[in-house]
């Protein structure tokens, strides 16, 4: 029926094409013409939904659109935040912690804190070491959490060293240069159980290593020691005993042939660090070097 009085309205030859509004049309029986008139009628309520829709759609596309840019600058609003909590941290590490709790980038866990730090986007390498060194509850929880994501599992001494110095700048103080060389020590036997007998034994080592980095590498240095000085300068720190002396002399070349890549981000120097101590002694610990 609807194509029947389709052709009546629009067909090329039929009288109602040829006179105009098929509503005038005398042809078309008062039926077809009620009919006709539902048809354009319907025609006109489903233009009319359909305009409906779009408006409702283009409503809820502005909507999505608002939501999208206020999630976008709420983004650019917190990366800039972590930007100037960055640059505060790098001028007062202590502040900058503060600055990132207050504006919800970190939370209050030692946990959160160390992953910011091992991270290390935009920080100044010093200024971790300081942060780290801190000798409060909570910093040294930092601290050993910090150490906790390093993985030493299967290393020499040597290469666990070099990742661990790489992450921070050693501070000046000698209380929190000890502080995180004992924390590092402890990791290291706890994923390397069978190489020392306790954890002094590779505290001890670290330290001998480090210096040995410093009087072969140090110009200021004039007497570089021998492998030889290097074996005995480590006597008796295994538990009373001796450490294997091909294991001695492995170290001693390694450090030789590649110093430690210090991390450079301002006028520190590590080197500096160890060869003038704040404190005469402090390399010393009881029942060994």
């Amino acid at each position: 029926m609807i194509s029947e009085f389709e052709n009546l309205s629009l067909g090329g030859n039929n009288a109602a094409s040829n006179h105009g509004d098929p509503f005038t049309h005398t042809e078309l029986t008062p039926e077809q013409q009620k009919t006709l008139i539902d048809i354009r009628r319907r025609k006109t309520e489903l233009l009319l939904e359909i305009q409906q829709l779009k408006d409702e759609l283009g409503e809820v596309v502005a909507e999505l659109e608002a939501l999208d840019g206020q999630e976008e600058c709420k983004q650019n609003s917190k990366a800039k935040q972590m930007s100037i909590g960055r640059k505060k941290f790098n001028m007062d590490p202590k502040k900058g912690i503060e600055y990132l709790y207050e504006n919800g980038l970190l939370q209050r866990t030692p946990e959160d804190v160390a992953q910011f730090l091992h991270k290390g986007e935009g920080l100044s390498k010093t200024a971790i070491g300081d942060y780290l060194g801190e000798r409060s509850e909570f910093n040294e929880a930092v601290l050993r959490a910090f150490v906790d994501l390093h993985d030493f599992t299967d290393l020499i001494l040597v290469q666990a060293l070099r990742q661990f110095l790489w992450s921070f700048r050693l501070p000046g103080e000698a209380q929190k240069i000890d502080r995180m060389m004992e924390c590092f020590a402890q990791r290291y036997c706890q994923l390397n159980p069978d190489i020392f007998t306790n954890a002094d034994t590779c505290y001890v080592l670290s330290f001998a290593i480090i210096m040995l980095n410093t009087s072969l590498h140090n110009p200021s240095v004039k007497d570089k020691p021998a492998p030889e000085q290097f074996v005995a300068m480590n006597r008796g720190i295994n538990n009373g005993g001796d450490l294997p002396q091909e294991l001695l002399l492995s170290l001693y070349e390694s450090i030789k042939t590649e110093p430690f890549k210090i991390p450079e981000d301002d006028g520190n120097d590590l080197m500096h660090t160890f060869f003038n101590p704040d404190k005469e002694g402090w390399l010393w610990k009881q029942g060994g070097r």
